[in-house]
């Protein structure tokens, strides 16, 4: 008889949220954007030092230029979900953006996977799918 294998052990840990990568052809153009149009605040950098932070509540971006990317090999444009608490909120944010002149791909609608969802774009072509889920409702 063998001896049973000792497993490894997986400490279960709480992720805080990803924070994507936005690619741009410029990040201080970019960055305005989503400041002025989208509602984010700016947190730091620049495009001379090819990354720049921003935020909007507990949602974090670094937005970055190509000579920034090159050494790793990543391009855009990228597709990122940002994941809200109601079907109100979803409306909302639709509302201020499409006022603000925000670039709307699609309006908010229930889909059949039981997403609210509407989808923006940035000056880069980025897409960003807004929604909630709500599979659990009652």
């Amino acid at each position: 008889m063998s001896k049973p294998r000792a497993r490894a052990k997986i400490q279960r840990m709480t992720f805080p949220a990803p924070v994507p990568e936005i690619p741009a052809a410029n990040v201080d153009k970019a960055a305005a954007y989503y400041v002025h149009t989208l509602g984010f605040t700016f947190d730091w950098g620049d495009d001379q030092g090819g990354i720049a932070g921003i935020s909007r509540g507990n949602c974090r971006l670094f937005i970055t230029n190509r000579s920034f990317r090159d050494s790793y090999g990543n391009i855009g444009p990228i597709l990122f979900w940002l994941n809200l608490d109601s079907k109100a909120e979803v409306d909302e944010l639709f509302a201020q953006w499409k006022a603000a002149h925000a670039k709307i791909v699609s309006e908010p609608e229930d889909k059949p996977w039981k997403l609210r969802e509407f989808m923006a774009a940035d000056l880069d072509g980025n897409l960003i799918r807004v929604f909630y889920d709500f599979r659990h409702d009652t």
